[in-house]
């Protein structure tokens, strides 16, 4: 009768660990798959997918951030990756920035921290980047006039942001944060 219970346990174990373990491969394949196709629209993703870029960039002109309807950022929320997407630009002077509206409500932007180690993906290429909230008034105002500037010759058909006016100033609500590059 023992040596039965025993075989039983046994046999239960393997069940009950066979289980978890395909269950945990399921769950990273799945979230493999996820990160492939997203982040879309409205659903974050995981990781971002693509050419790494390890030269730094001192002039963003001469990538194509002005030329991508959105840029796709992945930063690390906690042990797993986190991507969305959103608009970038690059000023006169070669500087990049990240849009962001109404950001005191993002989940993204509330994990940001000075000097935040991020991935960058323009069209298939992946720069590994840094990120810093900006805060001077007026790198915001020629990072916000660099954001008007590039929606007036984005894709209509692509456009998530509406196309503002060319004088549109910059409201109060609206943060940007200042995108350099690390190798």
């Amino acid at each position: 009768m023992n040596e039965t219970l025993t075989t039983k346990n046994n046999k239960l174990k393997i069940w009950v660990g066979g289980g978890l373990f395909a269950a945990l491969l399921l769950g990273g394949g799945g979230f493999l798959v996820f990160s492939s196709i997203c982040p879309c629209a409205v659903a974050p993703g995981g990781y971002l997918f693509g050419e790494r870029i390890d030269t730094p960039v001192a002039d963003w002109n001469m990538t194509t951030a002005n030329q991508e309807n959105l840029c796709q950022l992945q930063i690390w929320a906690g042990i797993r990756p986190h991507s969305i997407n959103l608009n970038c630009m690059a000023t006169e002077e070669g500087e990049l920035f990240l849009s962001c509206s109404v950001c005191d409500r993002k989940y993204w932007a509330a994990r940001v921290e000075v000097d935040e180690a991020a991935s960058l993906r323009l069209g298939n290429l992946v720069y590994p980047v840094t990120l810093n909230r900006e805060t001077d008034p007026v790198a915001m105002d020629r990072s916000f006039r660099a954001r008007v500037l590039k929606l007036q010759h984005t894709d209509l058909e692509t456009m998530v942001t509406p196309r503002p006016p060319l004088d549109e100033q910059r409201p109060g609500h609206w943060w940007t944060f200042r995108v350099t590059s690390r190798s």
